[in-house]
């Protein structure tokens, strides 16, 4: 009989854990409340989970006509080392997006903890001094779920005059239109 070797026996081990291991292309892609949970770099919906979808022309007629707030949810890094410091953002590279815009990171995750709810949802009653019917425009980049679920939470706290863009910065340079340095809002 001859014996196993210890790569042998490692591989065994871990094929019989195969039935245990989940791989995150089996995880589902939406949560319980319907929020985009998992790859959130994926092709979009034609339809808002809320409000309406623009492209850029609509978009440009939109700011000329009633100024809307214009909300980028861009996700970026979060310091939780500096918690007791006062927590940080930790942008990878400098994020360019549409002029007058607002950056509020990460409020387009799936599931938000409750200080990054109450980030949002301070954010948005001081930008709008409390007015649920301000129009805004949520964005992100191209093919990003994240300004889908920021239209979705909006909507269920309450605001009623909602406007998708889902191409995003990236649309909006393509556009040939300009693009300016965004600074998040601190946490």
């Amino acid at each position: 009989m001859r014996m196993r070797t210890f790569a042998e026996t490692i591989l065994c081990a871990i094929l019989s854990l195969q039935p245990t291991v989940t791989l995150a292309t089996d995880s589902p892609l939406f949560s319980p409340e319907g929020y985009r949970i998992a790859r959130y770099r994926a092709p979009l919906p034609e339809m808002p989970p809320a409000g309406k979808r623009l492209d850029t022309r609509l978009l440009v007629e939109l700011i000329r006509r009633q100024n809307p707030l214009l909300l980028d949810v861009q996700a970026i890094t979060l310091r939780p080392e500096t918690e007791e410091f006062g927590i940080a953002w930790l942008p990878s590279r400098q994020r360019w997006h549409i002029p007058g815009s607002t950056w509020l990171p990460n409020v387009g995750y799936g599931y938000l903890d409750s200080r990054m709810h109450a980030y949002m949802q301070t954010n948005l009653e001081r930008l709008t001094l409390g007015d649920r019917d301000r129009a805004l425009v949520f964005y992100c980049v191209v093919d990003c779920w994240m300004s889908w679920n920021a239209v979705k939470r909006a909507d269920a706290l309450g605001y009623r005059n909602l406007y998708w863009y889902p191409e995003g910065s990236d649309g909006w340079y393509e556009a040939g239109l300009e693009l300016v340095p965004g600074v998040p809002v601190p946490f």
